[in-house]
């Protein structure tokens, strides 16, 4: 039996997919797809292997995803762990669980990988939508931000690999897709230009859905695709993080609180129904309680009714951790208000 553990985003999601595929007829393996987005969630990561090895003391484990990527050692010299792989190293998964491998820990240097893995998926366990990876890695670097570090550089996967990947789900089933990536509105050439090609080519796919949305990349071309094409779903995630424009600068974002309103006001002008869903950081390094207010505002003036809320919490080798740091309690307070105003829009 092969039990592979996801932990963390969609792009995880889908990758998991591809071990389970790539590793079914093997017995005994357990895989831990893990994350690396903030101290708390490695935290999580290490108590979940722990927990594995006291229920499964006879499994071969192995760790992989972002926490391994970042933190090799760490993972490495956990007794419970047989195997440590890193990103790179994951999509080749085959090849290091076949044999005798001399080493536990097998980790590279994910900025001189240009690759990614281009094996097809037949479907989803358990999941009546697929998601379908787009790119992978992030040229940005966000100062709260260890992504990069875990996935690399920008990397589009071509589009004809992608339109077979849609077409081999929707063979299996699948009519709802959702497009997913770790900076999905950088893929190259163009984003845009890839929905419309997906939406020209797959008339019978009856929902297109997105991942996190980035304010700042969403051009005028996407949003005339919002209008035009009723099987675009009229839910858009964006990843805003703050209502601030201070805030958000020190974050090192892209976009503005105005451009999030503006944004989310063109595509209510082509869809009205549309509905908005949105990431955020409550008690961000040097944040103000009057810059909280702002965020408390945006969610009002935006129309922003779902809320992904998260207390600021270090990352280690990020820029913000080394900010004069917002004290934790009052990071809980701030997330828990926000939350509640979400609920009340």
């Amino acid at each position: 039996m092969v039990e592979v553990i996801t932990l963390g985003c969609r792009i995880n999601a889908y990758e998991s997919e591809v071990l389970k595929e790539k590793l079914s007829g093997l017995k005994d393996v357990i895989v831990v797809n893990t994350c690396a987005v903030t101290g708390e969630a490695e935290r999580q990561c290490r108590q979940v292997i722990r927990k594995l090895r006291r229920d499964h003391p006879q499994a071969r484990i192995i760790v992989t995803g972002c926490a391994a990527q970042v933190a090799p050692k760490r993972y490495g010299a956990m007794p419970e762990v047989d195997l440590v792989l890193g990103n790179r190293e994951k999509a080749e998964i085959e090849k290091y669980i076949g044999g005798e491998i001399a080493e536990k820990t097998i980790v590279g240097d994910i900025f001189d990988y240009d690759g990614y893995d281009r094996y097809l998926i037949t479907g989803f366990e358990g999941r009546e939508r697929a998601f379908v990876q787009i790119q992978q890695g992030c040229d940005h670097r966000c100062t709260y931000c260890i992504v990069p570090y875990a996935r690399g550089n920008n990397r589009s996967v071509p589009e004809e690999d992608i339109m077979a990947q849609i077409a081999a789900l929707l063979e299996q089933g699948f009519a709802e897709i959702c497009l997913t990536g770790v900076d999905a509105c950088s893929y190259q050439p163009s984003f845009s230009a890839l929905v419309r090609h997906i939406l020209e080519r797959f008339s019978r796919l009856s929902s297109l859905q997105f991942g996190s949305l980035d304010p700042a990349a969403v051009d005028d071309d996407f949003v005339a695709l919002v209008g035009q094409y009723q099987n675009i779903y009229p839910h858009f995630h964006l990843s805003v993080q703050s209502g601030d424009n201070m805030v958000l600068k020190r974050m090192k974002r892209r976009h503005s609180r105005e451009q999030v309103i503006a944004l989310c006001a063109k595509i209510r002008k082509v869809r009205p129904e549309a509905t908005f869903g949105a990431d955020f950081i409550c008690g961000f390094p040097t944040e103000t309680e009057e810059q909280f207010a702002n965020t408390l505002k945006l969610v009002g003036e935006a129309g922003i009714t779902k809320l992904h809320v998260f207390p600021y919490s270090e990352r280690s080798g990020t820029p913000a951790a080394m900010m004069p740091q917002v004290p934790v309690e009052v990071r809980k307070e701030r997330a828990r208000r926000l939350r509640m105003k979400g609920e009340a829009e």
